[in-house]
């Protein structure tokens, strides 16, 4: 199976840079396993945001999350990546990911006219 490529939504990719050491290490190697087509070790659908969004929960000394997409067959879309420091993910995390879900989706509906 050929590997997707990730494309990072946003200021995804500069997000999850600013994890902690363990934790990018840890976000890489569960993108890498969506990448070849199986699912994250721990995740969860993210429905709130769009559906096919999912989140990767990652367990170190803070919690981090990373919402991405990948039921296209192009490319996996990373929207959003963030710690989590409060039991209920934060309203603007959520409401972040869906700004990206959506204009997302209207780039790929140009796409598709042109």
């Amino acid at each position: 199976m050929v590997e997707k490529p990730l494309v990072w939504v946003g200021s995804s990719l500069e997000d999850l840079r600013d994890f902690p050491a363990e934790a990018r290490r840890l976000a890489g190697y569960q993108l890498r396993r969506v990448q070849s087509g199986r699912m994250p070790s721990e995740w969860k659908p993210m429905k709130t945001i769009g559906p096919g969004v999912n989140e990767i929960r990652i367990h170190t000394g803070i919690e981090c999350r990373v919402f991405y997409l990948a039921r296209f067959s192009e490319a996996i879309y990373v929207l959003h990546a963030f710690e989590k420091r409060t039991r209920q993910t934060p309203r603007g995390n959520i409401d972040l990911a869906r700004r990206r879900f959506a204009e997302l989706r209207m780039l790929r509906t140009k796409r598709k006219e042109r």
